[in-house]
């Protein structure tokens, strides 16, 4: 369990802090994972999630949906365990839940980042 998953597991997060769900790393499941990676704005996000190597808030990933909607792309990777995320002050932090993947299903979450570039070159979309 990360210690993201861990506080919101446990709930041992500062008083008065906001705290997101988010599933053990031993609830963690390949269909929820694949799911959550087969849409194109979500594989968008984990992308460039995954190019900044640390967290980053929502504001920093544009999406060309609706706010109501990047926030509905953003439960779905939370809750299927891809990323986590968490309040600092009233910035909304997410970051990859790389060690967490990697330990469930190795090579699964690069395959599918260095699949998703090869498809983003190949349609000049990179």
């Amino acid at each position: 369990m990360t210690a993201t998953s861990a506080t919101a597991a446990s709930g041992t997060a500062a008083p008065g802090a906001r705290v997101l769900a988010h599933p053990a790393r031993e609830e963690i499941r390949i269909e929820a994972v694949l799911h959550a990676l087969s849409d194109p704005m979500r594989l968008r996000v984990v992308r460039e999630l995954a190019a900044a190597e640390d967290e980053l808030t929502c504001s920093r990933i544009e999406l060309p949906v609706s706010k109501s909607t990047t926030t509905h792309h953003f439960r779905v990777l939370r809750e299927s365990g891809i990323i986590s995320q968490t309040y600092r002050g009233t910035a909304k932090m997410n970051g990859l839940r790389r060690d967490d993947l990697e330990a469930l299903f190795p090579g699964l979450l690069d395959s599918v980042l260095a699949a998703a570039t090869r498809q983003a070159d190949r349609l000049g979309e990179g």
